[in-house]
């Protein structure tokens, strides 16, 4: 029977790591649909794709699930401000659930090359924003020292908080398809996601809900890919900019969750991004930031190399909406930009326009 959806923390209670105690901030975050996506099955040549829509949560990310545990957590522990680093995603999610909260957010931002989509969340939700002198990971390293030795929360997915609360991605897959897939297949900037969808899956397999774990395939950008090359990136660059990370956090929960998994790791260029991005769109009606075609564009390539089953289930997160960094839609493949064509009033010339005299 249908219910109204109560946010993640409430509908997983009993599987998550908080108590009667915990203060519960959410904006009704999780519940996201798993979208059959026959036609990339058909290009990738699978069974059965579905894309896990993570751009449907309430800031457009799927930073929210995790977000929700750690501002309740924090808020828990009496925190009055939290602070994070971002790209963008998650300066957006943090605003939000600390607005909620009535608390302060403080955001970091690397100098440079932010999605204003995203920007445009923190600055509604009434964040502190300040841009830091370096990259992403030089402001995750100054939030994590402002968060040890000062009064405020961190909330990146270096908090275990914030792997709790996505986890529950992979119980919601489970759920709707009533069994485990064969592969999940993530973009991975940081990690976190990768490694807490593994989690979920782990806990569904030890629970005897799933009968294997999925294998991990997680994608980076060439420019951006520390797990490919086996090492941090010292300046990384990709127009995926949620994944624009050299010094992913959860490293070692990654590498863990990989091994477990009989997983993967791998590496796209920014023009197979893009032209998932506009596969994703145009053929499968699903829109996405770019950075969340990284998975999808890493499912093709591994298909071309013949590594993709043919009778294989596999579901792909795509973690934020094309609303996040819509620029990129906007421009034809050649990277014009694409413009209205303009027409009379006459019913007449726009019908022979179209071709349909």
């Amino acid at each position: 029977m249908a219910h109204l959806w109560r946010g993640v923390i409430r509908e997983y209670f009993d599987r998550l790591d908080v108590t009667k105690d915990t203060p519960i901030i959410t904006l009704g975050e999780g519940g996201t649909p798993l979208v059959d996506a026959p036609a990339l099955a058909k290009l990738v040549g699978a069974d059965q794709v579905y894309l896990k829509v993570e751009g449907m949560n309430p800031t457009g990310s799927f930073k929210d699930r995790g977000m929700t545990m750690a501002v309740s957590k924090a808020v828990g522990h009496g925190a009055k401000a939290v602070i994070c680093a971002s790209t963008g995603n998650t300066s957006a999610s943090a605003a939000a659930y600390a607005a909620a909260a009535g608390i302060q957010s403080v955001v970091l931002v690397p100098d440079g090359k932010i999605a204003l989509g995203k920007l445009s969340q923190a600055v509604a939700h009434k964040a502190q924003i300040l841009q830091v002198e370096g990259n992403f990971d030089d402001c995750l390293d100054l939030a994590r020292d402002l968060s040890a030795n000062y009064a405020v929360h961190l909330v990146n997915s270096v908090n275990p908080d914030r792997i709790e609360g996505q986890k529950t991605g992979a119980f919601e897959v489970v759920e709707a398809l009533g069994f485990a897939p064969d592969f999940h297949v993530l973009p991975v900037g940081n990690a976190g996601n990768y490694s807490a969808y593994f989690k979920g899956y782990l806990e569904d397999f030890n629970a005897g809900t799933i009968k294997a774990v999925p294998k991990m395939w997680g994608f980076q950008a060439e420019g951006s890919a520390p797990f490919t090359v086996g090492h941090p990136v010292k300046n990384p660059e990709t127009i995926a900019t949620a994944i624009r990370i050299g010094n992913p956090a959860s490293w070692d929960l990654a590498q863990s969750a990989k091994e477990c998994s009989q997983g993967m790791f791998g590496a796209v260029s920014d023009a197979e991004i893009l032209w998932m991005h506009r596969f994703l769109s145009q053929e499968v009606g699903v829109f996405v930031e770019p950075s969340s075609a990284t998975g999808a564009a890493g499912l093709l390539k591994q298909a071309k190399l013949g590594l993709v089953p043919k009778g294989a289930t596999i579901v792909v997160t795509v973690t934020g909406h094309g609303l996040k960094d819509p620029m990129w839609a906007l421009k034809d493949e050649a990277g014009q930009e694409i413009v209205p064509e303009k027409v009379s009033t006459r019913a007449e010339e726009v019908a022979e326009r179209l071709g349909l005299v």
